[in-house]
């Protein structure tokens, strides 16, 4: 059998893998995707990603220019106000709200939400249509041989294949990153995170509450409005043991739960979707490329769930590669590796470690350290050149 040969070899089908396909495949690169999972796409699977993805401004420049957009504006749910409420130790009671409006820094939104199955089909349907790009569903990477100019894959159905450059987006514990022998720092919080969708009798208004207590935050994402009931996502992180109790519990109870940990803020919540849970940890490649390959997304850097960072710093790793591309480095090549090692390392490792502290702060459980973490709320929102430094530095501008 021949070996086909392709610009660029995508590991991993998640979000931002096919983001990746589909952005180098725009540059009109040859591009082959690859995942062992087959992709969920409809919200009736059982196994559909409960979660929600909000992209950042910088992230919505990315997509617009792979083409994305255009699939996905239908289905944004904009997120104008990032609301931060101080709830204290194990109490239920919100004692401070700080609200970061993104008006203060800019003429559009902080960024959009989108149920995470919704951005699936959307982008894998956009890859699809593409004749320069191929995904292959049910196949992984069983090895991976750089040889001078090219790269050899062999994949997992027995296809070999060859690339000028390999991108690892093969998650937390990233096959092609172990072969390339790159090792990792992690660190552990003894958390859990919780994922779910609710309906809700009160509006949103495009605000997302992050509500902090002893345990960890409590985020309620705006959706868009499901049979004229405003909707939510919800992110619930809390201890190993006390998530372990609320994943026990009845449907029902549990939503009774999550209804008093958000203080109410939006009224009763009721459970529109599964649960799901899953570790929180921070995570951090100890280099980012190897020879003919680059680490992106989780398989370069984990955090937790706070300020939408998460595949935000994804898209901030693949626009980067293609800032490269334009500036006219042969693909896979060492100085363009260097060069992008070098453009990532300072801001994944300043996000990576600012997030760890946002985390550690939240989990305060001392009076001291909850005390202190209330302090820094109102001087960061009290303060208006704090609080538009700190805006402008999540958004990542």
């Amino acid at each position: 059998m021949a070996r086909e040969h392709f610009d660029i070899f995508v590991s991993g089908g998640g979000l931002a893998g096919l983001i990746a396909a589909c952005s180098f495949a725009a540059k009109g690169l040859s591009v082959l995707c690859v995942d062992p999972t087959p992709p969920i796409t409809s919200n009736t699977d059982p196994k559909a990603d409960r979660r929600s993805t909000a992209f950042l401004q910088p992230a919505r420049a990315t997509l617009q220019s792979a083409n994305i957009w255009p699939r996905l504006d239908a289905y944004a749910e904009a997120l104008q106000i990032m609301r931060l409420a101080d709830a204290g130790g194990i109490e239920n009671e919100i004692r401070y709200i700080a609200d970061f409006d993104a008006s203060d820094v800019s003429d559009h939104p902080f960024g959009w939400n989108f149920p995470n199955w919704v951005l699936k089909r959307e982008i894998l349907a956009q890859l699809n249509s593409l004749d320069n790009s191929t995904f292959r569903a049910g196949v992984g990477t069983k090895r991976v041989t750089p040889r001078g100019a090219e790269a050899l894959i062999a994949l997992t159905d027995g296809a070999q294949i060859s690339a000028n450059l390999i991108i690892a987006a093969d998650g937390r514990n990233s096959a092609i990153r172990e072969m390339a022998d790159i090792g990792v720092q992690t660190w552990r919080y003894g958390q859990k995170g919780m994922v779910f969708t609710v309906s809700h009798p009160i509006a949103h208004e495009n605000v997302s509450t992050e509500i902090h207590r002893t345990g960890g935050p409590f985020t309620l994402v705006p959706l868009p409005d499901h049979d004229g009931s405003p909707q939510s996502a919800i992110v619930w992180m809390e201890t190993g043991a006390e998530a372990a109790r609320l994943m026990a519990l009845t449907q029902s109870e549990f939503a009774t739960q999550a209804t008093t940990r958000s203080c109410g803020v939006l009224g009763p919540l009721a459970l529109t979707s599964e649960r799901a849970i899953w570790p929180i940890i921070s995570q951090k490649a100890d280099r980012i490329t190897a020879e003919r390959t680059a680490l992106i997304a989780e398989a370069a850097h984990v955090m937790p769930p706070i300020g939408a960072q998460g595949l935000n710093m994804s898209l901030a790793d693949i626009q980067s590669l293609l800032d490269l591309i334009d500036e006219g480095h042969l693909l896979g090549s060492e100085p363009m590796l260097t060069a992008y090692e070098n453009a990532r390392k300072s801001d994944i490792a300043l996000r990576i470690h600012g997030v760890d502290l946002l985390n550690r702060a939240a989990l305060a459980a001392g009076p001291n350290l909850r005390a202190l973490r209330l302090k820094g709320l109102q001087f960061l929102h009290g303060s208006t050149m704090a609080r538009k430094l700190a805006m402008r530095a999540g958004l990542g501008v």
